[in-house]
């Protein structure tokens, strides 16, 4: 069996119920409830994901953080990734997509938040946490309204600890506005394949 198919019987084993709620179905609906917190109306691929998730350290990971994890398109590829012993906290403002990845995905480690990223540090710390090893974005930040963006990217350099990331992936490349002033070092990658394509970044908090 390859790590593909493993991680998909994996993924399967962790969805609660026999009849899901269509994952598409639901992020158009969130798509077109909140059009300007949601970065695209298509979710994004595999390509992307094993991309973006690809330089992550999972064995020195003990808390990962999703920003806008819609219906759970990287939640259930980072619980894959993630040890027995870790904690993956998504934060959406969106309680619909709360809602959804709650009724969707059976996993102890993972714990869906309703509220704004602009507080993870209140809400890593309601669930006894200092710091995240890394957090994941996928945010429009060039239509978050103003000092939206600004105060996300503060919020996360002060979370992640030294030697995490801030993970980042975009339509445009407006995002690095956002993430520039606060971070050490940034790597930008491209993925072509994804619809549409995407600009990935990967924030680094001091040594990698």
């Amino acid at each position: 069996m390859n790590l593909s198919t493993a991680r998909t019987l994996k993924s399967q084993r962790r969805i609660a119920g026999k009849h899901r709620r269509s994952p598409k179905l639901q992020f158009l609906k969130g798509f077109l409830k909140h059009p300007r917190m949601v970065g695209s109306i298509i979710p994004s691929s595999g390509w992307l994901i094993d991309k973006m998730l690809g330089r992550v350290d999972w064995t020195a990971t003990k808390l990962f953080v999703e920003y806008g994890p819609g219906v759970g398109t990287f939640t259930l590829p980072v619980l894959d990734r993630l040890s027995a012993d870790a904690t993956l906290i998504t934060i959406d403002t969106n309680p619909d997509f709360t809602a959804f990845l709650k009724g969707e995905i059976d996993d102890d480690r993972l714990i869906a938040v309703t509220g704004s990223a602009a507080d993870v540090e209140k809400i890593i710390a309601a669930h006894g946490f200092e710091k995240a090893d890394y957090i994941l974005s996928g945010l429009p930040f060039s239509t978050l309204p103003a000092g939206v963006g600004e105060a996300i990217g503060a919020a996360t350099s002060r979370v992640v600890r030294p030697g995490g990331a801030f993970l980042v992936y975009q339509i445009t490349a407006k995002a690095r506005d956002f993430i520039v002033p606060f971070f050490e070092r940034i790597e930008r990658g491209f993925e072509w394949r994804n619809i549409p394509p995407a600009t990935l970044f990967w924030a680094w908090r001091g040594e990698k």
